[in-house]
């Protein structure tokens, strides 16, 4: 397959019937592979990592979460991670096949529920990008800060593009703002982010509540599955000690960082992530 292929689109469902939409790349009889991207973003955070990954043999999907891009929102406006690691749960199951799971930030908090907590989803391996059983609450904040402003949305994609550069000012600014149109939609005469706004209500709370380090510390273990943390050398939130005690107390679990990346690794430095995980993409599928 062509690493510029365009995708093809396809309907999940989820918990509680919700309806999840994905894009895909790659032949069916090839081996799955799914990509989870974070808490605001959309599936088109994968838009260069998919095509790529399926040109090398795999059965890329990437979905829209719960509340984000194209996917239906919570219809209470709940967005607990128990509701995410559900939909994830039926997504496998759908998919079939052991799929690996690839997980950026909240797509890899449900993953690791999904896969380690009961009824585990049947998976071949996890990889956790910038994420790990807790944050740095600072670097955490400052993504929910970015989230929070500006709930009047933008008055044209530029505008929106110049709040992105300030918000992660060591990305080159693009010189294309319209590819961010995909992460937005309109309202009214304006221009708001493609996520649901009630996700944002007690976000912090919700995604690091009391126990959750533990909790997650224990799907990590449950999850009889190889673990690579990819963490951004650059990383706010993942900082390197958090990713050290996550992998001492994970056995099956390793760590490898992106030089020049922070917490958005595949919008940071996508082809040295791609470089980071294939060997162990390679290893997973070699395992029985």
């Amino acid at each position: 397959m062509r690493p510029g292929a365009a995708p093809r689109t396809r309907r999940f469902v989820g918990r509680d019937g919700i309806r999840l939409v994905a894009d895909v790349w790659g032949e069916a009889s090839a081996p799955p592979l799914v990509l989870l991207h974070g808490g605001g973003q959309t599936r088109h955070a994968w838009d260069r990592t998919g095509p790529r990954l399926a040109a090398l043999g795999w059965h890329v999907v990437a979905p829209d979460l719960r509340g984000h891009g194209s996917s239906e929102w919570s219809a209470d406006g709940g967005y607990d991670l128990g509701q995410f690691a559900d939909d994830i749960r039926a997504l496998v199951t759908a998919i079939g096949g052991r799929p690996v799971l690839v997980g950026a930030s909240l797509g890899g908090l449900g993953s690791l529920l999904a896969a380690g907590e009961p009824p585990g989803a049947a998976v071949r391996a996890l990889v956790l990008v910038d994420v790990a059983h807790r944050p740095d609450p600072r670097g955490a904040h400052r993504i929910v800060e970015f989230m929070r402003r500006r709930p009047e949305g933008f008055a044209d994609i530029g505008e929106a593009a110049a709040a992105v550069s300030a918000h992660l000012p060591h990305r080159p600014r693009p010189d294309d703002p319209e590819r961010l149109r995909n992460n937005l939609r309109r309202r009214g005469d304006r221009w708001v982010w493609h996520w649901d706004p009630r996700l944002v209500d007690g976000f912090e709370d919700r995604m690091d509540p009391p126990g959750m380090a533990e909790r997650l510390l224990g799907a990590a273990r449950g999850a009889d599955v190889p673990i690579l943390l990819v963490r951004g050398g650059s990383s706010d939130v993942v900082r390197q000690d958090i990713a050290e005690q996550f992998c001492a107390g994970v056995p099956h679990a390793r760590c490898v960082e992106v030089a020049g990346a922070g917490h958005m690794v595949v919008g940071d430095r996508n082809e040295r992530f791609i470089e980071a995980v294939v060997p162990f993409l390679e290893g997973a599928l070699a395992r029985p």
